[in-house]
């Protein structure tokens, strides 16, 4: 019998907890159970698969590249699992099933609220969340199993060769500031102008922060040293409303600010697009939910306002 119809639950609970804590006795008493036979049990398994999973080592356990590809592969299951439990505890409420959403703040303002609002309407009793984040992090949550879908800025260098993606439409970046900041009150306004206050920007390594340093690098101006680096869109609001800081937002997201008098669109072009994605896991277990808010997500690309390009070919 192969090694794998011998695991059980149980088993992976033993695993992560090992790699959690990569320490014998310490994983024994979260786990209830000894040392002796939790030390037994790994040998046993290691022995099965034919392969070292852990390095014993004086300050404890260490994984090996086996024993992380296996704890790998635990965490997707226990992911899975939850996502199961989810989804029944919907259906005993009544519901018909889960589906979590991941957002940055490149789709925050419009698509993702109103595709959350279409699937509501096609399939009123089923739970949506949203969690809002930096487009790594989120990333790597839907690559564990812990989101059904992304959307934000395309990332391609943070996909996962087990996920999906699909462009939903371009746009371009614009600079935002308090609606009475003095910057408006120039005839025109140019990149000293803005230079001369510090700026808000999204911290390093996210899409927009590379697009912006992209488009700083073809106007041929620095990022200022003096910035606040934040992934917070209501710090950024709440910094932005209440001093002459300079901020930065995609183009749905500027213009949702502006329409609500929030803030307003500094007038200084900044070069590029930037494509907005949602990403999804090709593991073909996509529920009825999934697939809904998926469609859901294209419609509302669509309908949702502004002048940003839509329809953009899938990148698959």
């Amino acid at each position: 019998m192969d090694w794998t119809h011998r695991l059980r639950l149980r088993n992976l609970q033993m695993l992560l907890t090992l790699a959690e804590t990569g320490n014998m006795s310490q994983s024994a008493a979260l786990l209830n159970t000894t040392q002796p036979g939790l030390s037994k049990w790994l040998k046993d398994l290691e022995d099965d698969i034919g392969l070292p999973l852990f390095e014993r080592q004086a300050r404890g356990l260490r994984p090996t590249v086996y024993g992380e590809a296996l704890i790998e592969h635990a965490r997707r299951i226990e992911a899975q699992l939850d996502t199961a439990r989810d989804d029944l505890d919907a259906m005993r409420e009544g519901g018909s099933g889960l589906v979590a959403i991941g957002t940055s703040g490149a789709s925050s303002a419009d698509t993702v609220p109103l595709a959350v609002l279409l699937l509501l309407q096609r399939m009123p009793r089923v739970q949506a969340r949203v969690i809002e984040n930096t487009m790594d992090r989120l990333m790597n949550q839907l690559a564990h199993s812990e989101i059904d879908i992304v959307v934000g800025r395309s990332a391609p260098e943070l996909q996962d060769r087990n996920v999906r993606a699909e462009a939903l439409y371009l746009e371009p970046l614009h600079f935002v500031a308090r609606a009475r900041h003095p910057v408006f009150s120039l005839a025109s306004v140019d990149w000293p102008d803005i230079h001369r206050y510090r700026w808000v920007v999204w911290p390093r390594g996210t899409p927009i922060r590379n697009a912006l340093e992209a488009a700083l690098g073809e106007a041929g101006y620095p990022l200022p040293n003096d910035t606040v680096e934040s992934n917070s869109t209501i710090l950024n609001l709440t910094l932005l409303n209440n001093s002459d800081m300079i901020g930065l937002a995609s183009h749905r997201t500027a213009r949702r600010l502006e329409a609500l008098g929030a803030l307003r669109i500094v007038p200084l072009r900044l070069a590029g697009f930037g494509a907005i994605s949602m990403y999804w896991r090709d593991d073909g277990a996509n529920r009825a939910a999934v697939a809904a808010a998926l469609e859901c997500l294209r419609a509302a690309a669509t309908r949702s306002t502004g002048d940003a390009v839509a329809g953009v070919e899938g990148q698959g």
